[in-house]
């Protein structure tokens, strides 16, 4: 029998970060919870904010692995350094856990749940509530953490088919 892993899939962003957690058991995925954390104020308060969120999800889900959005250049250099400093404010707010974090582009995450890595996000939430069977919509931020944790999931399914295979030869 293998083992559960709870994984907590984080989408950053400084005014909405989602996050989604995801039960894997062998090959199947559950859902657990999914939501945003939404910021207002000073950059400095968004950031504390998002930290204290990241931290009480942890600890009250107790994820055992992160998969995070890994951010991408902007066409405005301001606008990705409040993006990478949510991201970080996010990640920071898991270490108390000292849980591995993986991180994935958007591509990359977008392929392995719709299968095009330039899938728009409604395709990512309509994919996003099939694969776990969710009925009710999901806001985009949530269906993209949600997404990262299934491209997560997807990877290490991979991972430990391949370490399976290298074990025979």
């Amino acid at each position: 029998m293998s083992e559960k892993v709870r994984i907590l899939g984080i989408d950053p962003g400084s005014r909405i970060t989602g996050f989604g957690i995801v039960d894997l058991e062998g090959r199947s995925t559950a859902p657990v919870e999914w939501g945003a954390i939404h910021t207002a104020g000073e950059h400095s308060e968004r950031l504390k904010t998002i930290f204290k969120a990241f931290a009480g999800i942890v600890r009250e889900f107790a994820p055992d692995e992160v998969a995070v959005e890994r951010v991408f250049m902007h066409r405005n250099p301001d606008s990705a350094l409040k993006l990478g400093q949510a991201r970080a404010a996010a990640l920071c707010g898991t270490f108390s856990a000292d849980i591995p974090i993986y991180e994935y582009s958007a591509r990359h995450i977008k392929k392995a749940v719709v299968g095009r890595g330039s899938s728009e996000k409604s395709q990512v939430e309509l994919m996003v509530r099939t694969i776990l069977g969710v009925r009710e919509d999901l806001k985009p931020d949530a269906a993209d953490a949600l997404a990262a944790a299934l491209c997560h999931a997807h990877e290490r399914g991979t991972q430990t088919m391949l370490d399976r295979l290298a074990e025979l030869t």
